[in-house]
């Protein structure tokens, strides 16, 4: 393993082989995590009133453990990372510092209603497109979840929202018109205050182990009802990104228990519920 120096904070981050210091320090899960962290651990020592006050903790070193790469030969790029992070207190001890990151992700909440539903009776009529695909890590070929992806470098979460629904739904959807419930849910809370750690405001589904990070989008439109069937076990996705998945058409009502495995379901719906309580949606 190689070994240099990180400035800011002062300490050491170990290497592995085929990853270069350049490569780790141009990757923004890297970057993002490292700032959140650091601004975090500062809040010990700003405010007398946090719980580690007394003994702060902080970071000593960093070891990437391994990472994977994105794309083919010469234009592939940094897309995942495990590392550990050292983190202890003047009394030693430490804190679970085992980390993946791979930055952030959107997931996207499409409502549909009959343009021939009555007056008031659209909550009896409100459905939700949900996509069904292999997810390896789950173990699974047939996932059910809300439509999701990964944030690219540099990119905006509205703009990825927009991308995948066209992908993966085949609906032209402006980003401008659509919603972050996130955004949305977050507003109107209580000002940052000195104990605030700034974190997104977004679902976090393994916070225990790793960095994603998920802001929800909706968009919900009126289509004629016989084009309502025309969603369901349609095939999409970009197939020269492996991507092989079929739509599924379920009523709102029934979200709770046909996406009950995804987290992104389940926020999704509680986001949505809660605002419609509160009046802000």
């Amino acid at each position: 393993m190689a070994t240099f120096q990180l400035k800011s904070p002062d300490i050491p981050i170990k290497l592995p082989e085929g990853l270069s210091e350049q490569k780790l320090l141009a990757f923004s899960p890297f970057n993002n995590w490292l700032n959140t962290l650091n601004g975090s651990l500062s809040l010990q020592h700003r405010s007398p009133a946090h719980p580690f006050h007394a003994d702060p903790y902080s970071l000593r070193a960093i070891t990437v453990q391994s990472f994977d790469l994105f794309g083919s030969p010469p234009n592939q790029r940094l897309g995942f990372l495990k590392l550990t992070a050292e983190i202890a207190n003047a009394a030693g001890e430490k804190l679970p510092g085992s980390v993946f990151l791979r930055g952030p992700s959107v997931a996207m909440l499409v409502t549909l209603i009959p343009d021939d539903a009555a007056p008031g009776a659209d909550d009896d009529n409100r459905y939700v497109i949900l996509t069904v695909q292999p997810r390896i890590p789950a173990g699974s070929l047939a996932f059910v979840e809300l439509p999701a992806g990964m944030v690219d470098e540099g990119g905006s979460f509205a703009g990825t929202a927009a991308q995948e629904i066209r992908e993966e739904l085949g609906l032209a959807i402006p980003a401008a018109e659509l919603r972050c419930l996130s955004d949305v849910a977050a507003d109107g809370a209580a000002a940052a205050d000195e104990g605030d750690e700034g974190l997104p405001a977004a679902m976090y589904p393994s916070a225990g182990g790793c960095d994603e990070h998920i802001p929800i989008y909706m968009h919900e439109r009126r289509v004629p009802r016989e084009q309502l069937q025309e969603w369901t076990g349609k095939l999409t996705g970009l197939r020269d990104h492996g991507e092989k998945i079929t739509l599924k058409l379920v009523k709102m009502k029934d979200l709770w228990r046909e996406g009950g495995r995804d987290a992104k379901c389940l926020a999704a719906l509680a986001l949505w519920e809660g605002l419609r309580r509160e009046g802000k949606l």
